[in-house]
């Protein structure tokens, strides 16, 4: 299942995962610790993701936005 998320990377408040009702055009806001630098903030938003649904890591593939804060996620393993 494929997810649009928005990344808020060096937030205080993560790792956290929030639905976005306010944003049609996203579906989760995710709340990083980890700062944009060196894909730090991508691999903290899959491991984020992977908790939220209670599924491994490596079941959760990062497929557009590498270098944005919208990102497309594949969730592997979720009905």
């Amino acid at each position: 299942m494929d997810f649009t998320v928005r990344v808020k990377p060096g937030s205080r408040k993560g790792p956290a995962v929030e639905e976005a009702p306010d944003d049609p055009s996203v579906d989760f806001v995710v709340f990083v610790r980890e700062r944009a630098v060196d894909g730090a903030a991508n691999a903290g938003t899959l491991r984020a993701i992977a908790a939220h649904f209670g599924i491994a890591p490596s079941n959760v593939h990062l497929l557009r936005g590498a270098g944005s804060r919208i990102k497309r996620i594949r969730v592997d393993g979720i009905a």
